[in-house]
C-alpha cells in the first residue's frame, strides 16, 4: 500500500463509552457491517466494566448474550466513523476506480481528496458470546505457560476485567442512531476456512481508541495469517501489527478485487513468559454472526430481520480462485524437533535428511521428530540420529538429523544461491505454539544480508521470531528458495527484552558444499568446516566491532 492509500471506505468505526458520573470510559474499534441499517460489530471488553451485576460467569456455554437492559440507562455511546469521500481535482473516475479496488480511498495534495467525519451516537443491542472461540483459545493458550494479551498499562486501566481472560470471546452489536451515506451498504465477507497460512491479509482498527481519531481512525496493516485453530477456523493469528484499541477492528483478505472481512480483532498485543510474540489474536467473523442470529432469535430481538440479513450466505466471497503459494506448499516441509527438554524447528532437505539447529538438541543424540504429511492431521514421530552438531564455539548454530525411517512424499526445498536485500520473505517454525496447531507463518523482509571477505554469513528480517521458531527455515517468497535456517531472535541484555522482528538466520550458502557432499557420499567430515571458521564471522555473530575501544554490545 503506498503512501497515499489510506482510510478503509467507511467499514471501521472506533467507538468510546463512559457512565454518567463515572470518571473513565474505554474505548476500541469497530466495524460498520451494514451502513444502511446502521450495525456495527465491536469488541465487548469495554462494556463489561458497566454491568449492573459483574458476578456473572462468563465463561459458561449457557452465558451467550447479555442484553442492553442489564447496564445502567446513563450508559451512552458515541461512534465515529468516516463519512463519504468528497472528490475535487484532476483525478478521474478511471484511475479513482482502479485505486479503490481495495476499498482504500487515495488522500493526495494533487488528487484534492478528503474524508469527512462524523460522530454518532450509538445504541448497545446486545454482548453475545463465540464459545467455539473460547474452547479453542482455552486449549490453544495454556494459563501454565505464561500467555498475558494485555499491556502493564492495560492491567492497571482495566483491573480485573483482564484476570481470567473471560471476556476474549465477547463481542458487542450496536446501532447508529442517525443515518449513513451509503457508498457500501454491506460488508463483504470471506471465510476464514477460505484462506491459508501465509495469505495475505489487512488489519483495520483505531490504535488507542479514542485518542485522536484524526490521526489514528482507520489505521490499516499488512500482514500474512500466521496460524488458525478451531472449528471453522474460529481463533486466527497474524503479524499485521496493531496496537491498543484496535479491538474490535477488522482483519479484511482481498483477492481477485474482493475485500472481505475474515475476523474481529480480539487482542493486538501478547506475550508468552514475559516475551512479546509479536501476534494479533482475531476470532472469524462468520461464527460471531452465526452465534449472534442464534442468539437473536431466542429473545426475539426487534432487529432480528436484519441480523439474518448479515449472515454471510449470500453476502459471501464463494467464486474466489485458490492457487498454491510456494511457502503453502514448503509448509509440510517444516518438522518439529523435540529433545525432551525443549522444542524447536527443523526443515526437511531429503526424505530422511533435516537440518536444524545444534541448541534444539540440548547435547542428545537421539531426538524426537515429529512429521505432519500434507494429507493428515495426525503427526507422525520418527526418531533422528545426530550425524553432526556444530562445536559450542562455532558461530554457526547447526545440527544435521538423519531420521531412522523415511518421512514419505515431502517437498524439498530449493536451496537459494544469492541473496537480494529487501526481498519479501516467510518464516515458518513451531515457534511458541509448538505442535498444537502446526507450524505458524510469519511475513517480512530481508532487511540485511551481513559479509565476511563478501561472503554471506549473517541474514537479518523483519519476519517475527519466537522461542521454538530456531531451526526452522527462512524462504524467499516468490520462489520459494530456502533462504536459511533461524538462529535466534534479539534480547537486550540489559533490560531482559526481546524484539521478535530483529531476528538472525544461517545462510543456507554457507552450507552448500557440506549438504552436497553429505547427501552424495554420506561423508558427514565436510560439516568440520563449520567449526574452523575466522574470527571475524564469530564477531558478527558476538555482535561485536574489531575496535577494541567500542563498547560491547547489550544485545
Amino acid at each position: 500500500i503506498g503512501d497515499e492509500w489510506v482510510n478503509m471506505c467507511s467499514v471501521s468505526a472506533h467507538l468510546s463509552c463512559s457512565r454518567m458520573g463515572f470518571t473513565h470510559g474505554w474505548s476500541c474499534s469497530g466495524v460498520i457491517l451494514d451502513r444502511r441499517a446502521g450495525l456495527v460489530l465491536s469488541h465487548a471488553s469495554i462494556f463489561f466494566p458497566f454491568l449492573k451485576n459483574k458476578k456473572g460467569n462468563f465463561l459458561r456455554a449457557e452465558e451467550n448474550m447479555i442484553l442492553a437492559h442489564e447496564f445502567p440507562p446513563g450508559l451512552t455511546i458515541r461512534i465515529e466513523c468516516p463519512e463519504e469521500p468528497m472528490t475535487q481535482g484532476c483525478l478521474g473516475d478511471k484511475v479513482l476506480a482502479a485505486r479503490a479496488g481495495l476499498g482504500l480511498v487515495p488522500m493526495s495534495k494533487h488528487a484534492g481528496t478528503r474524508t469527512e467525519r462524523r460522530q454518532h451516537r450509538g445504541e448497545l443491542l446486545m454482548l453475545v458470546s463465540c464459545p467455539e472461540f473460547q474452547k479453542a483459545f482455552s486449549r490453544l493458550f495454556d494459563k501454565s505457560e505464561g500467555w498475558v494479551f494485555s499491556s502493564e498499562e492495560e492491567k492497571g486501566e482495566f483491573g480485573a476485567m483482564q484476570k481470567d481472560l473471560e471476556y476474549l470471546h465477547w463481542f458487542a452489536v450496536l446501532k447508529l442512531q442517525s443515518p449513513l451515506t451509503c457508498m457500501s451498504p454491506r460488508t463483504i465477507f470471506t471465510p476464514a476456512t477460505r484462506l491459508h497460512k501465509g495469505s495475505v491479509v489487512f488489519a483495520c482498527g483505531s490504535p488507542f481508541g479514542s485518542f485522536y481519531p484524526d490521526i489514528f481512525l482507520n489505521s490499516i496493516s499488512k500482514g500474512v495469517l500466521s496460524n488458525v485453530a478451531g472449528e471453522q477456523n474460529v481463533v486466527l493469528l497474524t503479524d499485521a501489527r496493531c496496537l491498543p484499541g484496535s479491538e474490535g477492528g477488522g482483519i479484511f483478505s482481498f483477492e481477485d478485487s474482493v475485500l472481505g472481512l475474515v475476523g474481529i480483532i480480539v487482542a493486538p498485543l501478547c506475550w508468552k513468559t514475559n516475551e512479546w510474540v509479536g501476534l494479533t489474536l482475531a476470532c472469524s467473523v462468520s461464527l460471531i454472526l452465526e452465534n449472534l442470529v442464534q442468539a437473536s432469535r431466542r429473545f426475539s430481538i426487534d432487529v432480528n430481520n436484519q441480523l439474518m440479513q448479515l449472515m454471510p450466505v449470500g453476502n459471501c466471497v464463494t467464486n474466489v480462485r485458490r492457487t498454491l503459494q510456494p511457502v503453502e506448499q514448503l509448509i509440510p516441509s517444516v518438522v518439529l524437533v523435540d529433545s525432551g527438554q525443549v522444542w524447536g524447528s527443523g526443515v526437511l532437505l531429503k526424505a530422511n535428511i533435516v537440518l536444524t539447529c545444534r541448541h534444539v538438541l540440548r547435547g542428545a543424540s537421539k531426538v524426537s521428530v515429529k512429521i505432519r504429511p500434507p494429507t493428515s492431521e495426525k503427526y507422525r514421530t520418527i526418531t533422528g540420529r545426530v550425524v553432526f552438531a556444530s562445536s559450542e564455539s562455532s558461530p554457526y548454530d547447526i545440527a544435521v538429523l538423519e531420521l531412522e525411517g523415511l518421512s514419505g512424499a515431502i517437498p524439498e526445498p530449493v536451496l537459494a544461491s544469492q541473496y537480494n536485500i529487501g526481498e519479501e520473505v516467510f518464516v515458518v517454525g513451531f515457534g511458541a505454539l509448538g505442535e498444537s496447531c502446526g507450524p505458524s507463518v510469519t511475513s517480512g523482509i530481508l532487511s540485511a544480508v551481513i559479509c565476511a571477505e563478501e561472503a554471506p554469513v549473517m541474514l537479518q528480517t523483519t519476519c517475527a521470531v519466537h522461542g521454538g521458531s530456531s531451526g526452522g527455515p527462512l524462504f524467499a517468497e516468490g520462489s520459494g528458495e530456502l533462504l536459511g535456517i533461524v538462529a535466534s531472535n534479539t534480547r537486550d541484555n540489559s533490560t531482559g527484552a526481546t524484539y521478535p522482528h530483529l531476528n538472525f538466520s544461517i545462510p543456507v550458502t554457507v552450507l552448500h558444499d557440506a549438504l552436497g557432499r553429505y547427501i552424495e557420499y554420506g561423508d558427514v567430515r565436510a560439516f568440520q568446516e563449520l567449526n574452523k571458521v575466522k574470527r571475524n564471522v564469530s564477531d558478527v555473530w558476538r555482535l561485536q566491532r574489531k575496535p577494541e575501544k567500542v563498547l560491547p554490545s547489550k544485545l
